[in-house]
């Protein structure tokens, strides 16, 4: 679905009507002060805050991938077999064998990025709090 100028602003108006601003500067209020008791960089956390409500604000949510990807790290951790865990195992065995190689490389550039993007949002998430 499309938004509109009109629903955009709408949505806006809504954010600052139920102090969604007030909430977002108390929350990173809050991350900053736990960035300085964990010793992380508190720029870097402010950049990752700031996503995270852009994010927010776009209404996206984690693709169905990633959050298989993260499933995966936060139960068994970073493993030799992800690749092999993450494949379609039916979708593949209709392949041939320069499909599989294709679909291979193209799983795995998939999940590097998955795993970045998991290393990055958790470095703030988890660390500290677990």
């Amino acid at each position: 679905m499309e938004r509109t100028l009109k629903s955009l602003a709408k949505e806006a108006k809504m954010r600052m009507k139920k102090g969604f601003w007030q909430e977002c500067e108390e929350k990173l209020d809050s991350e900053r002060m736990h960035a300085k008791e964990q010793g992380i960089n508190e720029g870097k956390m402010e950049r990752y805050f700031r996503q995270k409500v852009e994010t927010q604000i776009r209404g996206e949510t984690p693709d169905e991938f990633y959050l298989k990807v993260r499933d995966l790290l936060l139960t068994e951790g970073e493993v030799s077999d992800a690749i092999g865990r993450l494949t379609d195992k039916e979708y593949y065995k209709t392949l041939s064998y320069e499909e599989k190689q294709r679909y291979t490389l193209e799983l795995s550039e998939k999940y590097l990025r998955a795993l970045e993007r998991f290393k990055r949002e958790y470095e703030f998430e988890i660390k500290g709090r677990g």
